[in-house]
């Protein structure tokens, strides 16, 4: 089937390889073409009065193009695919295209058909050649590639039966999963760049910031500062250049939100910033993003391409007289350039360490010029606001904290992947409601919310609602979104040592209380783990990470001995465990665990000594094995392979 692209082209005797400046318009209207002189005016016309078609207008198979599909062989399937349709002559009635993360990562590859949203999951080569001549000829569904849901037996056909995707509220991921990132016209069908249209021909930059204001939206990326009175500042600041910076450097441990919603609706995090652009008066913009994110950087590059080609970036958008350049800045890994200032001295091309806020970026930032500085998933937010309304977004979520909350779902949970709640929600609701619970039956111990920067929550705060003051007065924080569940088989020491032993190797080294202060935490930590700590080593750990957390220069630091302050508060037994047992309970401390073999349950297979690399467990067949713990290097491969489940790990 060819594009309605393709068609215009024909129209017009344009070439596919440069087509008519107005292929935005035929791509909703059909084979319709103007001259240069009308086509902003007809575009504007267009974009007010589109309205997002459900399907598109033709059948579509959607691939999860996300990473993690993708790594499992999503990619390939793209064109197994396209060959297979052809193959069975529906090359020209279906389309085939690579979508953006659809958020049930556990499931993946996945496969959805439109307009019907029919939910295929762990899609395989071998399943291609069923779905095309069963469902796309036959329209009979594939049984064998339905999601069952585990709780009830009951078979999902369609992704919003799912009971992971049945409890959420998507408004940035609406259309992650739906529409084709490297299109911009998908993204139009869609609803997009609508608000921008609204904006720029029915409304003042006052009366945006008013509506963003009134939404009570606050930043995404962790410090919750409200959007509305920054981008207020950084309109009222004075200076000859005024700047709009997306901070799309996400690299907490477990993070992966920034990236799906890049990879997967791009347009709308560009369409955000041509927003806020309008509202403070800024004519350059710069996202700067994680060099280890390729096929964001790409699908950017694409959109933005794609967008300066349409007339929706550059000079005079839409003939309404705005002008807004945008580049893409790529960082190179270090994780303190996600705290603003260092962010913006690595854009200048100087060392990537913080600098005094004093005075403020949104006064003077980038190039020491009023900056407006926000991630992802707050721009992301913005269409929608426009939209609809900031009453509209305002009503969602809680009295001080509105909207949702994207995150990353990680660990021992059942449903791993990427979920949109409004914020309000319980801890517990988000895990065993839309998470699955933990997986393999193991009973839940703990959560790390916020990355590194975050903190661990007990079994007895799920109860918790998830905003801004809550988790703050838990000694959590928000953070980007990273959550990493954790069962009865993690040592929250062992957990407390990972997370830290992160902030200490990713500081910049700039304040001492934030280079010196963490090494010695971990050198601690690290003593405590080895069965070689003294109970004078909490006191200790308490007030070195009260001094970091008072007295660092940045966010980094101030935020970096919140793992270790909160086991240490819920999870203290674990601690004493450690310290006067030299036991660790969970077993994870290699250190301090040992395994031994329960002769009645032994069986004398011989598997555990048939895997023991340092040849420690003896014994006959069928008759009981023993270790030898003097020469065990306590692996666990032993305890991995037994089944009778003899063996003890203690």
């Amino acid at each position: 089937m060819r594009s309605l692209i393709d068609k215009c082209c024909d129209e017009c005797k344009h070439s596919k390889e440069t087509p008519c400046s107005d292929y935005v318009i035929c791509r909703l209207e059909g084979p319709i073409c103007h001259s240069d002189q009308v086509c902003a005016a007809r575009r504007r016309e267009l974009l007010v009065r589109a309205v997002p078609q459900p399907g598109f207008g033709w059948r579509k198979v959607l691939v999860c193009g996300g990473l993690t599909c993708g790594s499992a062989g999503a990619f390939g399937l793209l064109h197994v695919f396209r060959g297979e349709m052809e193959r069975q002559g529906l090359g020209e009635e279906v389309s085939v295209a690579l979508s953006g993360c659809m958020g049930f990562c556990e499931q993946g590859p996945i496969v959805i058909i439109e307009p019907d949203k029919t939910f295929y999951r762990r899609v395989t080569a071998e399943d291609v050649a069923d779905i095309v001549s069963t469902h796309l000829k036959d329209n009979q569904l594939v049984d064998r590639l339905l999601y069952r849901d585990p709780q009830t037996d009951a078979v999902c056909p369609t992704y919003s039966e799912i009971p992971f995707y049945r409890s959420q509220m998507k408004i940035v991921l609406e259309h992650c999963g739906f529409i084709n990132p490297e299109d911009i016209g998908d993204y139009i069908a869609a609803g997009g760049y609508r608000a921008l249209t609204k904006a720029l021909t029915g409304m003042s930059p006052e009366e945006v910031l008013s509506e963003v204001k009134k939404s009570g939206l606050r930043g995404r990326g962790g410090a919750g500062f409200p959007t509305g009175r920054k981008w207020e500042t950084a309109r009222k600041a004075t200076g000859k250049q005024r700047y709009v910076i997306c901070n799309a450097d996400e690299g907490d441990p477990g993070a992966f939100m920034d990236r799906a919603v890049l990879e997967g609706n791009p347009h709308s995090v560009l369409e955000g910033m041509l927003l806020c652009a309008y509202t403070v008066g800024s004519s350059e913009g710069y996202i700067y993003v994680r060099a280890e994110y390729p096929l964001a950087v790409q699908r950017l590059r694409i959109a933005i391409e794609q967008a300066e080609r349409c007339g929706l970036l550059g000079e005079n958008i839409l003939n309404c007289g705005l002008d807004f350049n945008l580049h893409i800045n790529e960082g190179a890994g270090a994780f303190v350039c996600g705290e603003s200032t260092a962010l913006m001295a690595s854009i200048e091309g100087n060392r990537g360490v913080p600098r005094i806020k004093v005075p403020r970026s949104t006064e003077k930032g980038l190039y020491r010029q009023p900056t407006v500085l926000n991630n992802v998933e707050t721009f992301a937010n913005i269409p929608k606001i426009i939209t609809n309304g900031g009453e509209w977004y305002a009503s969602i979520g809680t009295e001080r904290s509105k909207g949702t909350k994207i995150f990353a779902l990680s660990g021992k949970v059942r449903n791993t992947g990427l979920v949109e709640v409004p914020m309000g929600i319980s801890l517990r609701k988000l895990i065993f409601d839309i998470g699955g619970g933990i997986k393999g039956g193991r009973q839940f111990k703990a959560l790390q919310i916020g990355g590194p920067s975050g903190g661990s929550l007990p079994e007895d705060m799920l109860e918790l609602a998830i905003d801004y003051e809550s988790l703050t007065g838990a000694g959590a924080m928000m953070g980007s979104g990273s959550i990493v569940v954790m069962d009865e088989d993690n040592c929250m020491v062992n957990m407390a040592r990972y997370f830290l032993n992160f902030t200490e190797r990713e500081s910049c080294g700039k304040c001492t209380p934030c280079r010196e202060g963490t090494t010695r935490m971990l050198e601690t930590l690290e003593r405590i783990s080895r069965g070689e700590g003294s109970l004078g080593d909490i006191p200790f750990l308490e007030y070195l990470g009260g001094v970091i957390k008072t007295t660092s220069f940045c966010g980094l630091g101030t935020s970096a001995p919140n793992p270790v302050l909160t086991t240490m508060s819920y999870f203290r037994s674990e601690y004493l465990r450690h310290i006067n047992d030299k036991r660790c309970p969970a077993g994870e401390c290699v250190a301090l665990r040992q395994f031994v073999i329960v002769t009645e349950k032994c069986t004398g297979c011989g598997a555990c000594s048939f895997v023991c690399p340092a040849k420690a467990i003896t014994g006959k067949k069928k008759k009981p094995y023993r270790i030898d713990q003097d020469g065990c290097i306590k692996c666990a491969r032993c305890y991995e392979v037994c089944k009778p489940k003899a063996i003890l790990r203690r």
